[in-house]
C-alpha cells in the first residue's frame, strides 16, 4: 500500500486502476455466479428468488412500486437498498433493474422509474450499482485537475494539516471524548478514533453542533451508519439525501423529498403533474405516435409542415400525418409543462439545502445531482475506516476541513477483488502519516471489564478502560439463573472442542462450517433460554456463511428465533450475551481468514454480559493472537474442555 503519493495524478492513477478492478470482479461475481449456477442453486445461496408473482402497489414520488411475494419465501441475502435484477427466469437475455425498498416473511418489494413488463411469475437476482463506482472516478478527476475544496497536497501526504486547540468542553462527553471535541472542532483534519463501546458517534455528533453555523455535509459508506448520527442531530434543521427506500421510515420527514413534497409550492407541481397526466392521456386515446415505421424518416417540423397542407408524403396517408402532427403538438406543450414543473421543483429544493443547518448523504449521495455544485466549510465522515478512500473522497473533496470518526482495528472495506490495497481506508493510512491528527476515545460503557480487557491490550495498547458503573454486570443482573453448562455467571468462557468437532466444505462451495460445533451452539442457546434469557438477549456470530446458516436451520427446526450472522452483520451492534464459533478445526493446522485479527476484535467486543467462544485451541494457536486470547481466558475466565 501507498501512503504517500508524488502528486495528484499518481493518486488518481493508483486508485482508478484499483477501483476498476473493483468494479469488475463485483459484476463477475454476480454474472457469473448467474452464468455458473441454475436458478435453484443460486437461490439456495441466497442471492435469487424464484418463482415470484408481481402486483403493482402504487406510486411513492417519482417511483413505481412493486411487490414480488410467493408463500413459502426462501432465505435470501437481499436487503432494503440493494439493486436487483428482474427477469422471467434467465436475467442475462432479458431483465430490468430496480432498487429494494422493503423485505417481509413473504414478500420483496421494489422501487422502479420504469414499469416493469408482464409475466406470470418472476425472478429477483442481486446485483451491482455501477453509479458509485462513477462518482469514484469523478471525485479521482476532481482531485487530479486540483479543484478539490480539500486541499490535494494534504491529501497526498505532502503536507502536515494544521491542528487547532480550542478550549470548549461538552457536559455529555467524558474527559478522553472532551480531548477529541477540543481537537476536532477546528482542525484542518482530525481523525476520532473510536474502540468498541467508547462512543464515536456520540462524540462525532457533538462536534457537529459546535460546528452549526457552517455548511456542513455529514456522511459514511453505509445508510444505516448515516442515520444514526442523524438521529442524534434530528433537533436541528437535517436534510437527508438518498433513495427513499433506503432511509429509516421514522427519518422519512428529514428526507429532501419529503421536505420537497410538504412545501407549498409543490401545490403549483402537483397541478402540473396533473395537466402531463391529461395530456399523455390525450395523446395515446387520439393521436398516432410517430414511431420510425410510421414516419419513415420524416423530422417533427416536415410531419407539423405537412398536417398543415392536408398532405401525405412516401406512402403515409393524409389522415396519419395529421394525428401524428397532433401527438408532436401535444408532446411540446407537455416538454413545456415539464420544464416548468422542473424549475419549481429546483428552486424549492435549492432553498431547503441552502437553509439547512446540516446535510446527511452516504459517501455515494454526496457525488448526487443534488449536492453536484455545493460546497462546504467542514465534512464529516463516519465509519470511515470501513470505506474505501475513493469512496470517502466523493464526499471529502467537497469541503475545506473534514473529520473522520472510525476504527481501524475493527472491520476493513468489504471488497470482492482481493486488492489488499483497497482495504486500507483513508482513516487508516491517514493515521500512518499524520498521528498527532488522532485521538483515542479511552472509556467504553458496553461490556463487563473481563470482556474488555483483551482486546484492549491486544488491540489498543491496553489505552481502552472500562467505565466504573459497568466493571461486573453480569447475566445474573438480568434474572437468569445459573447453569453449569455455559459456566454460571462468569462473563468470559472459552469452550474448546479438542479435535473432536472438525470443519467441512459443501460442494462449490468456498465457505465452511462444523456441524457438531453447531450442535453444541444449540444446545447452549436452549439452556441459556431455559435458565431465563430472552431470544433478544442471545447472538451467535460466526465468520462463515455456511456455518451462519447450519445454525439458523438447526435453531428453526427448535422453533427458536435469535440472531445468527457473520462478523459483518454484527459490526456497530450488541447483545446481553455473544457466542461465537469458530468452526476451523483441522489436522492442517490452517485457520484461513480469521487470521485478520480485526474479525475477531469485531466479534468478541459485541457481548456487555457474557462471551462464549467455541473453537479448537489447537487449530487456531497456531496464530499468535488466538493463542495469548486462550492465555487470557484460562488465567482470566473458564476454560473448559469438550469430552
Amino acid at each position: 500500500m501507498k501512503y504517500i503519493f508524488e502528486n495528484e495524478q499518481e493518486y488518481k492513477e493508483y486508485f482508478s486502476e484499483l477501483i476498476e478492478k473493483e468494479r469488475n470482479a463485483e459484476k463477475e461475481f454476480h454474472i457469473n455466479e448467474i452464468k455458473r449456477l441454475s436458478g435453484t442453486e443460486r437461490q439456495k445461496r441466497g442471492r435469487a428468488v424464484l418463482g415470484l408473482r408481481m402486483r403493482f402497489v402504487g406510486e411513492f414520488l417519482d417511483f413505481k412500486i412493486y411487490r414480488f411475494n410467493r408463500n413459502n419465501m426462501p432465505e435470501h441475502q437481499i436487503k432494503v437498498g440493494d439493486i436487483v435484477l428482474v427477469s422471467k427466469g434467465e436475467p442475462l437475455k432479458f431483465s430490468q433493474e430496480a432498487t429494494v425498498s422493503a423485505v417481509g416473511k413473504n414478500f420483496i418489494e421494489v422501487y422502479s422509474k420504469e414499469q416493469i413488463f408482464r409475466s406470470k411469475l418472476y425472478r429477483l437476482d442481486l446485483y451491482v450499482n455501477d453509479i458509485t463506482f462513477k462518482r469514484m472516478q469523478k471525485a479521482l478527476d476532481i482531485v487530479a485537475e486540483k479543484k478539490s475544496l480539500f486541499d490535494t497536497q494534504i491529501l497526498i501526504g505532502k503536507k502536515q494539516p494544521e491542528i487547532k486547540s480550542v478550549n470548549i468542553t461538552s457536559e455529555t462527553l467524558n474527559s478522553s471524548q472532551n480531548e477529541a471535541l477540543k481537537k476536532a472542532v477546528n482542525s484542518e483534519v482530525f481523525l476520532i478514533h473510536g474502540p468498541p463501546g467508547t462512543g464515536k458517534t456520540t462524540t462525532l455528533a457533538e462536534v457537529i453542533k459546535q460546528n452549526i453555523g457552517k455548511k456542513i455535509l455529514v456522511s459514511a459508506d453505509s445508510n444505516v451508519a448515516v442515520d444514526n448520527v442523524l438521529e442524534k442531530l434530528k433537533d436541528y434543521n437535517v436534510v437527508r439525501i438518498g433513495h427513499p427506500a433506503k432511509i429509516e421510515s421514522n427519518l422519512m420527514k428529514y428526507s429532501l423529498d419529503v421536505k420537497i413534497r410538504r412545501d407549498k409550492r409543490y401545490k403549483e407541481v402537483e397541478k402540473l403533474i396533473k395537466k402531463i397526466d391529461d395530456l399523455k392521456y390525450l395523446q395515446e386515446k387520439r393521436c398516432k405516435k410517430p414511431t420510425p415505421g410510421r414516419r419513415r424518416g420524416m423530422s417533427d417540423e416536415e410531419i407539423l409542415e405537412l398536417a398543415k397542407k392536408g398532405k401525405g408524403k412516401r406512402g403515409v396517408k393524409a389522415e396519419w400525418i395529421k394525428e401524428m402532427a397532433e401527438w408532436i403538438k401535444i408532446q411540446q406543450n407537455i416538454n413545456k409543462l415539464y420544464d416548468k414543473k422542473n424549475a419549481i421543483v429546483e428552486e424549492i429544493m435549492n432553498d431547503i439545502l441552502e437553509k439547512a443547518d446540516v446535510i446527511f448523504s452516504t459517501n455515494s449521495g454526496a457525488g448526487s445531482e443534488f449536492l453536484e455544485n455545493r460546497e462546504f466549510d467542514v465534512v464529516f465522515i463516519d465509519e470511515a475506516a470501513q470505506a474505501m478512500e475513493p469512496s470517502s473522497l466523493i464526499a471529502l473533496v467537497k469541503g475545506k476541513r473534514v473529520v473522520f470518526a472510525g476504527d481501524h482495528k475493527q472491520l476493513p472495506p468489504t471488497i470482492l477483488s482481493n486488492d489488499e490495497r483497497l482495504k486500507v481506508s483513508i482513516f487508516e493510512r491517514f493515521s500512518h502519516i499524520y498521528p498527532e491528527a488522532m485521538h483515542t476515545l479511552e472509556i467504553q460503557y458496553r461490556m463487563n471489564e473481563k470482556i474488555n480487557n483483551f482486546p484492549s491490550c491486544e488491540f489498543y495498547d491496553c489505552k481502552v478502560k472500562t467505565f466504573e458503573e459497568i466493571k461486573n454486570i453480569t447475566i445474573e443482573d438480568l434474572g437468569i439463573k445459573e447453569s453449569e453448562k455455559f459456566a454460571g455467571f462468569e462473563p468470559y468462557v472459552f469452550f474448546d472442542t479438542c479435535g473432536k468437532f472438525l470443519e467441512k466444505v459443501k460442494k462449490d462451495s468456498p465457505s465452511k462450517y462444523n456441524p457438531l460445533e453447531a450442535e453444541f451452539v444449540k444446545e447452549l442457546v436452549k439452556e441459556f433460554l431455559d435458565k431465563g434469557a430472552k431470544e433478544e438477549h442471545i447472538g451467535v456470530i460466526t465468520p462463515y456463511k455456511d456455518h451462519e446458516e447450519y445454525i439458523k436451520n438447526l435453531l428453526e427446526k427448535e422453533n427458536v428465533r435469535i440472531e445468527v450472522k457473520s462478523v459483518d452483520g454484527f459490526q456497530g451492534r450488541e447483545k446481553e450475551i455473544i457466542i461465537v464459533s469458530l468452526v476451523r478445526a483441522n489436522d492442517k493446522e490452517e485457520i484461513g481468514f480469521l487470521s485478520d485479527v480485526r474479525r475477531l476484535n469485531v466479534a468478541i467486543t459485541r457481548p456487555k454480559r457474557k462471551l462464549i467462544i467455541i473453537g479448537d485451541a489447537k487449530t487456531l494457536k497456531v496464530h499468535k493472537t488466538y493463542e495469548n486470547l486462550i492465555e487470557y481466558v484460562k488465567k482470566n475466565g473458564v476454560y473448559k474442555e469438550i469430552n
